[in-house]
């Protein structure tokens, strides 16, 4: 990897949401980020909704706040596996054409223990797995413009001679992990909760037709998990989705990048490049780093990619027990002449947090 950069935090950027996200604990729980014009979609992993907020400008044209909150449920849209109230455990959001896809963590639960729990209790609680429904799903949601003139998701589009839907996969027991349950290697781990190296999906970036879902865990000796699919339509439900074959027949491709160890926490397109947001696949602070896999975006077989093909862009803050930085995004803003990136924190410290519930996220410069 290329020496890292200074990182330089230039500004923090206000995100204020309703009192509903306030009391849902959306604002301490960020998992996803992705910019679309004015706006900035994101996403909590406690809930089954996607946030929409929409930018305020200084004098000088400089996006200083976040605020006019709007929520998108998700059971508006299609029918959830689990229900609408469940959560679904957002942890990726991608933006390119006429679409916005959010992906759900994928990943089994282990009982957490709390500090009042017997040590009996605490014991149950360990060895206790859950399969939450909800998590295990891919949404494709049409985005349109509004009234206001603000992008907006609607059920169905009819434009351009094409009518585009809002559709799922993982809700009528098609999710992803079945596709991945004779997977050589990531088969082993379906069966282990997310934060003991089972698998967990914490990003999601488009490009054209391609997806592309980061894996936090599993890590395999060293090696993190990129899978590549590329969604189309259901031909007999046009509110569900299926995986176009690639080339050879298969359905995925997965990539092996050499992280030294860490996992990937989000995804964000840039160009055919494609920035990564590493970080512990376990429940540890850091360390945290973005890192560029040039031409990801080309490349039509399966990689092995070492460390010395990926560029290390620039090393986040965090915290000790807080701070932990959960989405990257690219931030175009008429107002300055360069791009810059967006970072939003889950557990947020008590100085990113403000008194009427809004919390700040970090704009950095990317290195020339």
């Amino acid at each position: 990897m290329a020496p890292v950069s200074d990182i330089r935090v230039e500004r923090r950027v206000e995100l204020s949401f309703d009192d509903d996200a306030i009391a849902s604990e959306t604002h301490t729980n960020l998992s996803a980020v992705r910019q679309d014009g004015p706006c900035l979609w994101v996403a909590g992993d406690e809930t089954a909704t996607i946030e929409r907020l929409t930018a305020e400008r200084d004098a000088d044209g400089r996006v200083i706040r976040y605020a006019g909150h709007r929520t998108v449920r998700l059971a508006d849209f299609f029918d959830l596996p689990a229900g609408p109230d469940d959560e679904a455990d957002i942890e990726g959001l991608a933006r390119t054409g006429h679409y916005l896809w959010a992906v759900g963590s994928h990943s089994l639960k282990r009982r957490r223990i709390r500090p009042h729990h017997s040590a009996a209790k605490a014991r149950r609680r360990l060895a206790t797995v859950v399969r939450e429904p909800n998590r295990f799903i891919l949404a494709r949601l049409p985005v349109a413009t509004g009234a206001d003139g603000l992008p907006e998701v609607r059920r169905r589009v009819k434009a351009d001679g094409e009518t585009r839907t809002a559709a799922v996969l993982g809700a009528h027991k098609d999710a992803l992990t079945e596709e991945l349950a004779d997977d050589p290697h990531l088969a082993p781990f379906l069966a282990l909760p997310g934060k003991d190296n089972g698998l967990d999906i914490e990003g999601v970036a488009a490009h054209g037709d391609r997806l592309y879902i980061g894996l936090r865990g599993p890590v395999l000796r060293g090696w993190a998990v990129l899978i590549e699919i590329r969604p189309r339509t259901h031909p007999d439900h046009d509110d569900r989705l299926v995986l176009t074959p690639l080339e050879g027949g298969a359905r995925y491709r997965t990539h092996f990048l050499d992280l030294s160890g860490l996992g990937i926490r989000d995804l964000c397109p840039h160009g055919d490049d494609l920035l990564i947001l590493a970080g512990p696949s376990m429940d540890l602070d850091g360390p945290v780093r973005v890192l560029r896999w040039p031409g990801a975006a080309v490349v039509d077989q399966p990689e092995i990619v070492p460390a010395d093909r990926l560029e290390l862009v620039l090393e986040p803050p965090y915290g000790d027990g807080d701070d932990h930085a959960e989405g990257i995004a690219l931030l175009r803003d008429p107002g300055e002449p360069d791009e810059r990136l967006l970072i939003v924190y889950d557990s947020p410290a008590a100085d990113r947090q403000t008194a009427t519930g809004s919390v700040y996220a970090d704009v950095v410069a990317l290195p020339g």
